[in-house]
């Protein structure tokens, strides 16, 4: 796993957000003294206050999104009514086909001879339901406003209309108090379905450029930040290393904890109470702060659904207190598609591990039908194996990429059959397993599943190899490729004198970063899924030490991938149901759905037993597919555990929005500060700040880099290091830091400083009385 340093850090789970019900009220009385803004008057002076801080929220959420809380598509088909909006809206082929219909059907009361001018204005007031911006049009960006019975329009535009086609605002709304105020006075009806942003109604939000340019595309700050959203979809887990599917079309989810645990999630987001598997006993895992041994790697037999056979890589210790790192093959219950049979483990491959870091652990099957492994370099700072290296070193399997065929045996009794294609299996100096070398630490790969259309690209497979102290680096597998370690780190020299005695032919990363960015790569995916077009071909990975986000966009006339970071939590992008502002620093790994969708795990706390880790899921807020495209049914499975519903404990935007306020000016969110979460330490319970090496110490945090831990100033307390950082499960969870400063929850002062001024005024009373007595 990656090599993080110890530093102080927090959980940043929030309370479960309550669905309110959408209802469509009128909130536009035609009389009254007290008026608001927007035209509308109200008898109180609170509903004022009340209207203004929806104007607040209003303005801050302003941003494309359907009636249905979603983002806008692209119709999969032609719009024949609503043309406007046929090539990006909220209107499919079957809403504009209704659209149309209850066009015809109020045309049927306008008089002949009004037809041609009544006709244009119906036509564009019952198509903003296809407005990109109908959310804003109708004040439903929030499921607790009130919905319009009008869109929002301008006051030049809603005046035409009033004194063209009045007689059919009776047609468009049975509101009496819209009927009323139109009959009263065109002002006040005017003022009435005012919008408080003149960029949003209509049809100014149609000639707005700034709204307008490049709407549907992944929205980028000013510093080129790409601004997604996320769902929290898990919770409460320990360290959790992966998640993967079976590819049997059930669509579960099975979440692999570094103690040794399975879990299975349902497609609904219920867990099941008994495990998959329970290796616990078998594991080697400590409290350690970023321990890299453990259950580490997890893969499905591309023919699970016949055979079902899987397989797991996870560190041991023999009996004779030998540090082990193994691959096995076992199956699932015939009685119980949702257990393993621990009995039926078969033993692959077993190596021994020189140092307790290092320890490599991907698993995955390629299109080919074949095993991949990635074996880490054996630990230790700089590979000091040998005169080389292990990782250069071709008659070892350390510091490796292997391909072996696990459906047959080798004539020698290995359990296992070698590919004929293997690019070694001719060398005698050379391990056959051995497919690609020079390899420090890969953790996490993936396998691209190529365009869903063209299925360009499909295959490649992806790794994020963790780096020794400068660069961290992101390469595609090649066949026989030497990836450079120890003579390179990145794209520079790290042992000079291998370096410049190297091959020209050695494999350069896609892409390196320095130390200015990250410390500990997590490999992730290429996004090909359904529900966010925008990402498709976008490789989405992180850093573990900092939590920053970032994406690869291949630029292939110039053979080139360039790098922009990912921002998480904005209130303009992400003012949707669900989706939530922040996330848990540490991230241990990606994962990809069955159809296709992209997640990631990380833990507040990197512990292997401590249960701060989430499970994440990417959601582009700026476009999403076709209603409709992305539905799948997964063939049911039998269970015979009980379900534990999934209960979010992140707050979602929409609720920090509506939570109380002070008096404080918000400040604006930086992008450095949405893609990274700030970790604020617990009173009371500090750790010391210390990094993460590859020479010193004990295995390095949560399971990534395989470094080892370099003391500063303050020594290391064992006792701070222990489990009484996880009795945090158990406590109320903390406040999070200022991670963007207008989602920052804020403490009520105001009950306190009342309770303590009338105290004071009481003290005060008390002493005049005694001076008068």
């Amino acid at each position: 796993m990656n090599e993080p340093y110890y530093e102080e850090v927090q959980d940043f789970y929030t309370s479960d957000p309550k669905k309110a019900a959408l209802k469509e009220v009128n909130v536009w009385p035609c009389t009254g003294r007290s008026s608001s803004s927007s035209g509308v008057s109200f008898p109180c002076p609170h509903v004022l206050l009340y209207l203004s801080l929806l104007c607040l929220i209003s303005c801050l959420l302003a941003h494309p999104q359907c009636l249905d809380y979603g983002p806008p598509f692209q119709p999969s088909f032609h719009l024949e009514f609503c043309s406007a909006y046929e090539n990006f809206g909220c209107c499919d082929q079957e809403r504009d086909n209704s659209i149309a219909a209850k066009y015809w059907d109020i045309m049927d009361y306008i008089d002949p001879r009004r037809h041609k001018l009544c006709g244009t204005y119906i036509k564009d007031i019952l198509c903003q339901e296809c407005s990109p911006y109908a959310a804003h049009l109708y004040d439903a960006e929030n499921p607790r406003t009130p919905l319009r019975n009008i869109p929002g329009l301008c006051f030049d535009y809603c005046s035409e209309f009033h004194f063209n086609c009045r007689s059919a605002i009776s047609l468009l709304t049975s509101d009496r108090h819209i009927q009323e105020c139109c009959e009263t006075n065109r002002t006040r009806f005017c003022n009435l379905l005012h919008l408080h942003d003149e960029d949003y109604c209509f049809p100014n939000v149609l000639k707005n450029t700034a709204l307008n340019t490049n709407l549907g595309s992944v929205v980028e700050d000013h510093k080129g930040c790409l601004q997604l959203c996320l769902t929290e979809v898990a919770n409460g887990l320990r360290n959790p290393v992966l998640m993967v599917h079976a590819n049997d079309h059930t669509h579960r989810m099975f979440i692999a904890e570094q103690v040794g645990v399975i879990w299975v999630y349902l497609p609904g987001g219920s867990r099941l109470e008994e495990p998959f598997l329970d290796v616990r006993s078998l594991v080697l895992a400590t409290p350690w702060l970023g321990d890299e041994r453990g259950f580490l790697g997890m893969a499905f037999h591309p023919k699970y659904k016949d055979n079902g056979k899987f397989y797991i890589y996870y560190s041991y210790m023999d009996k004779n207190r030998v540090e082990k790192i193994r691959i096995s093959e076992l199956k699932v219950l015939a009685s119980d598609a949702n257990k393993a049979d621990p009995r039926s483990e078969r033993n692959l491959l077993e190596l021994e591990e020189p140092a307790a870091n290092h320890n490599g652990g991907q698993l995955l099957f390629g299109v080919d039908g074949y095993m991949y492994l990635f074996i880490g370099d054996g630990g230790k700072a700089g590979d000091p194996f040998g005169t080389f290296g292990n990782a250069q070193n071709r008659s070892t399997l350390l510091g490796k990429v292997l391909r072996i065929d696990v459906d047959g045996r080798s004539p020698d009794g290995k359990p296992y059959r070698i590919p004929p294609d293997n690019p070694f299996v001719s060398d005698p100096k050379a391990r056959p397993e051995v497919y690609a070398y020079g390899v420090r630490n890969m953790w996490r790969c993936a396998v691209d599943r190529g365009d869903p259309v063209t299925k360009k690209g499909r295959g490649r497979i992806f790794c994020g190899d963790v780096g020794q102290n400068r660069f961290e680096e992101i390469d595609i597998i090649v066949k026989g490729g030497n990836y450079g370690w120890r003579a390179k780190e990145g794209f520079e020299c790290y042992d000079t004198k291998l370096c410049h005695n190297s091959s020209l032919d050695d494999i350069l990363p896609i892409f390196a970063y320095g130390r200015s960015v990250g410390k500990s790569v997590t490999g992730g995916y290429v996004y090909r899924g359904c529900e966010s077009p925008n990402l498709n071909g976008l490789y989405i990975f992180g850093d573990f030490m900092n939590g920053r986000l970032m994406a690869l966009q291949e630029d292939e006339m110039r053979n080139k991938w360039k790098k922009q970071d990912i921002c998480i939590g904005s209130t303009r992008t992400c003012a949707f149901p669900r989706m939530i502002s922040s996330y848990s620093k540490f991230i241990i790994s990606f994962a990809e759905d069955e159809a296709g969708e992209l997640y990631f795990l990380s833990t507040s706390y990197p512990s292997a037993y401590a249960p701060h880790g989430s499970l994440y899921k990417f959601i582009d807020p700026a476009r999403r597919a076709p209603p409709g495209k992305c539905k799948y049914k997964p063939i049911p499975v039998k269970t015979k555990s009980k379900w534990i519903p999934f209960v979010p404990r992140a707050k979602t935007v929409l609720e920090l929005l509506n939570e109380p306020s002070t008096t404080k000016p918000l400040k604006k969110s930086s992008a450095h500060t949405a893609a990274t979460p700030a970790a604020a330490p617990q009173k009371g319970k500090k750790t010391p700040s210390t990094k993460m090496k590859a020479s010193t110490a004990k295995p390095a945090p949560s399971g990534k880099k395989r470094q080892k831990v370099k003391a500063k100033a303050k020594p290391h307390k064992p006792k701070q290091k222990k489990v009484a950082h996880v009795d945090r499960a158990t406590s109320a969870a903390p406040s999070p830091k200022k991670s963007s400063s207008h989602l920052t929850r804020t403490k009520n002062l105001l009950p306190q400083k009342a309770a303590f001024t009338k105290e004071k005024r009481e003290r005060r009373k008390e002493g005049r009385l005694r001076s008068s007595s």
